[in-house]
């Protein structure tokens, strides 16, 4: 699901839509800071813009039309030559322009290519629609990482309540910190094997160049999910449920969630 932000570059607002294609920036809205009458077809119509689209579509789109391709660039330039964005998507396949209905219609561009027709507004505008495009992805990554470490966190917190259960209910009296260790270790990739489907060891044993382990390389949604079986092992624990059958209802808890989660609007709002 696409979702919408605003920039204000020079004093003119601009919509920016991310979805899985990645971001593009209105080029309708980049327009109001153009002085007197030009369209976006004008622009279209430029060799050196043709030429610079065809350069984009081949480098990112495998389904881009070459022939038709090939057509236009032969006549562009020509002053009788005049071609629409919706002519251009239609002839070419091309996917790094779009024109858009309703709410937030317009002709909307990849943010490679938004930034390229910004020089067709001038040189400064560019200049200060890259930097204004900068901030935002710096904040959206900022903001990503700060829940990404409040997630780890809370599992953090949960896995006391998680080894406390361990301590007591599975390790018997007496006992050496080594042997401790191990119980531990075990009821750890009881998680591990159920969120991930592999071990802490199976997974360094696949990583060797990896930093950390395989819980530093999760997602948001898996440490949510993480945080909520460790509570719900504790209680299976406590519970007095064998290891086996703990694992097999952690198993089926991860994949409900992580199915939720992933298709919660809520939860695509931190991406």
């Amino acid at each position: 699901m696409a979702k919408n932000k605003k920039i204000e570059v020079k004093g003119t607002k601009i919509t920016i839509v991310k979805d899985s294609a990645g971001d593009f920036i209105s080029l309708t809205d980049m327009l109001k800071a153009k002085d007197g009458d030009f369209f976006i077809s004008d622009w279209l119509r430029n060799r050196n813009t043709v030429e610079f689209l065809g350069i984009w579509e081949s480098v990112y789109n495998p389904d881009f039309n070459y022939g038709e391709f090939a057509i236009i660039k032969s006549q562009a330039g020509l002053n009788s030559y005049k071609i629409s964005v919706k002519e251009w998507v239609e002839k070419t396949k091309a996917i790094g322009i779009r024109a858009t209905s309703g709410r937030y219609g317009g002709t909307y561009a990849h943010s490679d290519i938004a930034f390229e027709f910004g020089m067709w507004i001038s040189a400064e505008f560019k200049i200060y629609l890259i930097k204004e495009f900068q901030r935002l992805k710096n904040e959206e990554s900022d903001r990503l990482k700060l829940e990404w470490n409040y997630q780890r966190h809370l599992t953090k917190v949960n896995y006391l309540i998680h080894t406390d259960a361990i301590k007591e209910n599975l390790i018997p009296a007496e006992v050496d910190k080594k042997q401790a260790a191990i119980i531990y270790a075990n009821e750890a990739d009881v998680l591990n094997v159920a969120l991930f489907g592999k071990t802490a060891k199976q997974w360094r044993d696949e990583n060797p160049n990896e930093k950390g382990n395989i819980r530093d390389t999760a997602t948001i949604e898996q440490l949510v999910v993480l945080s909520n079986m460790e509570s719900t092992n504790a209680l299976l624990i406590h519970q007095g449920l064998e290891q086996s059958e703990r694992l097999l209802q952690l198993n089926s808890l991860a994949i409900t969630q992580m199915k939720s989660l992933l298709k919660h609007q809520n939860i695509k709002k931190l991406k």
